[in-house]
């Protein structure tokens, strides 16, 4: 028989083990990962997104949604065109995962932070139409985007 003692132990060793094998179960990058691959199930393999993302095994999709692995930063790019996602935005929880939320967002107060293809290109009509003259927001621009996207 165990004791309630020796139950805690079983638990919390069974827990640090998991913890070991899948260090980065909790992120977020994990999760999204996740997700997206369940979202994409209806048109794509899970080993077509690993080719179209460039990793050699297709087990490494499972094993950065089982929160094994770190998702390598130069390998965002690929695999968020492959999960059909912002690739800004999974930079920015991928930078996350690596350095963790601290550095991460240190680097980002230094370097700002990544923004998509479609971000940049408001970005560039911003500054085309207000003669590159670094506008600053005021109430009614905030009001008139937020009524572009129906906010």
């Amino acid at each position: 028989m165990i004791s309630v003692l020796g139950y805690a132990r079983l638990i919390s060793n069974n827990s640090e083990t998991n913890n070991m094998t899948n260090p980065f179960k909790s992120t977020e990058v994990a999760r999204f990962i996740a997700d997206r691959v369940e979202a994409l199930a209806h048109r794509k393999t899970q080993n077509e997104i690993a080719a179209e993302a460039g990793f050699p095994n297709a087990n490494f999709i499972s094993i950065l949604k089982s929160g094994k692995s770190k998702l390598p930063l130069d390998r965002v790019p690929s695999l968020a065109k492959a999960l059909e996602v912002d690739p800004a935005y999974l930079m920015r929880i991928s930078l996350e995962q690596s350095v963790g939320v601290t550095a991460a967002k240190a680097i980002t107060e230094i370097f700002g932070s990544p923004v998509t293809a479609s971000e940049r290109a408001w970005l560039d009509e911003l500054r085309d139409a207000s003669g590159n003259s670094d506008p600053r927001i005021t109430a009614r621009g905030r009001t008139t985007l937020r009524g572009i996207f129906g906010k």
